[in-house]
């Protein structure tokens, strides 16, 4: 799979929910492709899944949950279910940076991550997708959309040296200048400082 896509390898999205559907995708793709295979290819699949994961999480937070919270009817509580989700996730990522990627303890909390992390889309998608759907603004949705094609833009597309191991370089180095890099990204479309 290979990821990140250019915009060119995809259809456009015409908005932020249609964009991170097939996100989705992906997502659940690469965390089948993790448990599928060993050493370097188990270690190339989670570098990708850790960085698409930073690109999906930082435009979440960014972009849609402040809107679902405001556009959607009960959005407040939706967004807080889903956040609640993506803590875990983010403290099971951490967890997995101290172990070997082809120990049994690394497979079993990936397996428990993968599990939650596609509780946690099927969620999105069902609660809160929906409801943006049903209530957002097309024209909003799609400058949103936008938002979320900058950041992936501006994204690394492979870990950068001096964070230590293989697997401390994709989960500590890129997520984080994945993060910065959206957030910066997304707010210079949607005309924030």
């Amino acid at each position: 799979m290979g990821y990140p896509e250019t915009a060119g390898q995809r259809p456009e999205s015409n908005d932020v929910v249609a964009l991170l559907m097939h996100q989705h995708e992906q997502i659940r793709t690469l965390l089948d492709e993790v448990l599928e295979h060993t050493g370097e290819e188990r270690r190339h699949a989670f570098r990708q899944l850790v960085h698409l994961l930073a690109v999906h999480e930082t435009a979440e937070e960014e972009v849609v949950h402040p809107y679902a919270r405001r556009a959607a009817e009960g959005g407040e509580h939706v967004v807080a279910d889903r956040l609640k989700e993506e803590d875990a996730a983010k403290r099971s990522l951490k967890r997995l940076e101290h172990l070997d990627p082809d120990g049994p303890a690394f497979v079993e909390e990936f397996t428990s991550l993968r599990d939650a992390v596609r509780a946690h889309a099927r969620a999105e998608e069902t609660y809160e997708f929906t409801r943006l759907l049903e209530a957002g603004d097309p024209a909003r949705l799609q400058a949103l959309a936008k938002a979320v094609r900058a950041a992936e833009a501006v994204a690394p597309t492979h870990p950068h040296p001096g964070t230590g191991t293989v697997t401390k370089n994709a989960l500590l180095g890129p997520p984080a200048a994945v993060a910065d890099r959206a957030r910066d990204a997304m707010r210079k479309v949607l005309g924030h400082s």
